[in-house]
């Protein structure tokens, strides 16, 4: 970077941390969130190495990485591995949030068509039922008032089996793991079979939630080459033949963000490098739910070193925030380790209400429901893309959009906050410093009933994409 405006960086913080009040790290991303809001830095700046400006300012290394990383989660920098971090153009800001901001919590005023959520409403009268049954059950109010094991009572477990089975691949209850959500159930993976400093391929496109854990627990990501159905084994190959690497992250169904379903006979060879290589894998499968028919997991393929991710967040419920983990048997107890030190235990209610839907059949029926009304919401929306260049799967809830030349998928972006309505750009999801296509991903899952903002959301992007209301940038 140039020399004059490192001088300024060390010279705002050093002045920060003499005069403003609170913690280290807050002091010196306020200083730094005021300097790019008010044009002091500009968009595209290279800020100083983490280690170079901790020794400047006389702070330690691991403050200069929390204040970059709350400018990052503002939304005020963008961090590119083995690059640096950057400032981003201004106008793409992340509303402030005290702590985790719930989806139910957000501005009124917004339209988000920039996460995939569950659509609620059909689970609420099982709901009332499910408890009004349970109160009346006192031997099993007083099981779920004590602790349980970290694994989950036995019939908690028999229930995430089945509800992780497909076809020939049936799981046995003594390696489900009970978690408090697929996250939750990422986490413990993460935390329990890996190290720091070790290394994961995924997807170039990935779950951002993989992103942000891995980031938390020193964890390095390699991106994979993709095509249009998915991940490319022989980029897989290549990456281990290179790198030392750990595991293998990814979702083979309805993969986020880019909807493709990987072949069966894509699955055994990605299986059989994985084996090759003695690589662990690690298989989301919590959008795979929402199929009515998929294809064999890859625990199927390797079950020897195979994690399955599934739960009903998606598909069932949202706020029960149930989970299960398919691990090999030899991984079960170092699973378990983790959720004990994390939670010590999967919370006995949701477990037990979902047990109970998951075997007289009202989960399954909940998630036909949750994908009816995913297909009528996309047809409702479709007519709107007309002229719109875009991949989707009939049970995925979103939409990946190509952006057009000569706009920029950050353009598009920030024409559709201005007038409310927020989307994803296909950088939420990249790794690495690979070339990041112009895509955004607009889901239809945004909890709110009301068909005709859906639409005019919609219509306010198609217009957005066919230039027909340009880009501020463009103007």
């Amino acid at each position: 970077m140039a020399v004059k405006p490192y001088i300024d960086i060390v010279s705002i913080l050093r002045n920060a941390l003499r005069s403003a009040p609170g913690a280290k790290y807050k002091r010196l991303s306020a200083a730094l969130e005021k300097s790019i809001l008010e044009g002091t830095f500009n968009a595209g700046m290279k800020l100083p190495p983490h280690r170079i400006l901790a020794d400047q300012i006389g702070v330690t290394i691991g403050t200069v990485s929390r204040a970059y990383a709350e400018l990052e989660r503002l939304g005020l920098t963008i961090a590119r591995v083995g690059d640096g971090t950057f400032v981003r153009q201004l106008g793409q800001e992340n509303r402030r949030e005290a702590g985790f901001r719930n989806f139910i919590e957000s501005t009124p005023d917004l339209f988000d068509m920039s996460r995939n959520m569950h659509i609620p409403g059909a689970e609420i009268p099982f709901f009332e039922k499910s408890l009004k049954e349970l109160s009346e059950d006192k031997r099993i109010i007083q099981e779920l008032m004590l602790y349980t094991p970290d694994t989950g009572l036995p019939r908690f477990r028999q229930a995430g089996a089945q509800w992780l089975s497909n076809g020939a691949f049936q799981p046995e209850a003594e390696q489900v793991l009970c978690v408090n959500g697929g996250q939750h159930g990422l986490m413990c993976a993460l935390s329990s079979l890996l190290r720091p400093g070790d290394t994961v391929v995924t997807e170039q496109l990935t779950y951002p939630g993989l992103i942000t854990a891995a980031r938390l627990l020193g964890i390095r990501l390699l991106g994979a080459a993709m095509d249009a159905e998915g991940i490319l084994p022989e980029s897989l190959d290549e990456l281990c033949r290179q790198n030392r690497i750990a595991a293998l992250y990814c979702t083979p169904t309805l993969q986020n963000p880019t909807t493709s379903v990987l072949s069966e006979e894509r699955r055994a060879a990605v299986a059989e490098i994985c084996r090759q290589h003695n690589v662990l894998i690690l298989e989301d499968e919590t959008h795979a739910a929402l199929l009515e028919s998929r294809p064999l997991p890859l625990s199927h393929y390797a079950p020897e070193r195979s994690v399955l991710i599934g739960g009903l967040s998606k598909g069932v419920s949202a706020g029960l925030r149930v989970g299960y983990v398919h691990a090999p048997v030899q991984m079960v107890g170092q699973i378990a380790a983790a959720i004990r030190a994390s939670c010590w235990m999967a919370t006995p209610l949701a477990m037990e209400l979902a047990t109970r839907w998951i075997e007289d059949g009202t989960a399954t029926h909940l998630l036909r429901l949750q994908a009816a009304e995913i297909r009528r919401r996309k047809e409702w929306v479709k007519t709107c893309l007309h002229a719109v260049t875009y991949r989707t799967h009939p049970q995925c809830p979103h939409f990946w959009i190509e952006v057009p030349e000569p706009w920029r998928a950050s353009d598009i972006e920030a024409e559709l906050k201005l007038m409310n309505y927020l989307i994803s750009t296909a950088e939420s999801f990249a790794v690495g410093r690979t070339a990041v296509p112009h895509y955004i991903r607009a889901s239809i899952s945004n909890t709110a009933q009301d068909d005709s903002r859906l639409q005019a959301g919609f219509q306010a992007l198609a217009s957005a994409l066919r230039g027909e209301a340009a880009p501020s940038a463009y103007r």
